[in-house]
């Protein structure tokens, strides 16, 4: 797998922009928060047999705990929050706005509790992203939208939320196997967002042929797909620059809306978009390359 560890950004930030185009088709037919538990329950499903039917071992009880703190900060707390909000009335390119600060709260606890050391060629290309990522969702900041603590204060919980829960991901969770771990992380994040859906919804699904793709492509290519992806380049590299690609997401998300749904894009989007990617391959400078494989072969080789 190690030689294929340089098209991992590339394919990551990919599969993670379909999420949303996947939550525009589910969202019709299921409450938020029943909708994620559904998503979150099959995920763990999955990846229980397959750890049950493999060779993976389940980690002892502290490593254990820790996925389930990373897993309920990294999808339960982040998808919730944004997914409550916006269906609170909060207008879509604000939410985007305000979790598009994640790089930058990752980079600031990466520097403080992992000891990343963060250069000025860093600092330029996080700029340069948040930058890119404000033009890429301009069009939408000038939509109605309901302004006030239940909707804000959901959405900044998120952009911090996943930025706690990468660090801890990268802190405590270093030598879990990736299966194991993540199916633990489900379960941690599957018990807020039950709970929730639980005790503010009525939990009523309409079971459309739109509802069953969008929920068998977020389980098996974004939450089983994507999320090994990305914890495979958190244990590879930098935090800081991993966080950074999810500038990268509106922008790729923006193209499929217009390729799906005949969204349009606008010059300014455009230029947001190059913006990005800039900001970004100045901020992801030694993410896993061969240098960062031929450790992680060294590395598998002690264990």
């Amino acid at each position: 797998m190690n030689r294929f560890l340089p098209a991992f950004p590339a394919v990551f930030v990919l599969l993670w922009s379909t999420g949303f185009i996947g939550a525009r088709y589910a969202m019709p037919h299921a409450e938020p928060f029943t909708f994620l538990s559904i998503r979150f329950g099959l995920a763990l499903l999955v990846l229980t047999a397959v750890v049950a039917l493999g060779s993976a071992r389940w980690p002892r009880p502290v490593p254990a705990f820790h996925a389930m703190i990373a897993g309920s900060l990294i999808h339960g707390v982040y998808l919730g929050g944004v997914f409550f909000a916006v269906r609170h009335g909060l207008n879509a390119g604000i939410a985007a706005l305000i979790v598009g600060l994640q790089p930058i709260l990752t980079t600031i606890l990466a520097s403080l509790f992992l000891n990343e050391r963060v250069k000025p060629r860093h600092v330029l290309g996080l700029a340069l992203g948040l930058l890119g990522v404000a033009l890429v969702i301009l069009p939408k900041l000038q939509g109605p939208g309901a302004y006030g603590v239940l909707t804000l204060a959901p959405v900044f919980l998120s952009a911090l939320s996943i930025s706690v829960g990468t660090v801890w991901q990268k802190r405590f969770v270093q030598g879990v196997d990736l299966q194991a771990g993540t199916a633990l992380q489900y379960l941690g994040a599957l018990i807020p967002t039950f709970l929730l859906a639980l005790t503010t919804e009525t939990m009523a699904v309409d079971f459309t042929g739109e509802l069953v793709f969008a929920l068998f492509w977020l389980v098996f290519v974004l939450s089983i797909g994507a999320v090994f992806l990305m914890l495979t380049l958190i244990r590879e590299g930098a935090v800081s620059s991993v966080a950074s690609l999810m500038y990268l997401v509106p922008g790729v998300t923006a193209v499929m809306a217009w390729a799906l749904f005949g969204e349009t894009l606008t010059p300014i989007q455009l230029v947001g978009l190059v913006l990005a990617g800039v900001g970004v391959a100045a901020a992801t400078k030694g993410l896993p390359g061969r240098k960062g494989a031929a450790r992680s072969v060294r590395r598998d080789q002690r264990a």
